[in-house]
């Protein structure tokens, strides 16, 4: 019995230090908050870059 034990608290304890499944997700939620601040950076940009180029044909 005491033998059993021992296995199970060894097994739950490798189990408990695992740690690929967290950084997966960690490195999951940083990819997605990358990809918001640079579409909305393009977003931003795009359109002032739209509003100079009309200008410069407004001009022309």
């Amino acid at each position: 019995m005491t033998e059993q034990y021992v296995k199970f608290t060894s097994r739950l304890a490798s189990l408990l230090k695992r740690e690929e499944g967290q950084t997966l997700v960690e490195y999951a939620l940083l990819l997605v908050l990358i990809a918001i601040v640079v579409i909305a950076a393009v977003t931003l940009v795009g359109k002032k870059a739209n509003n100079v180029f009309c200008e410069i044909g407004g001009t022309l």
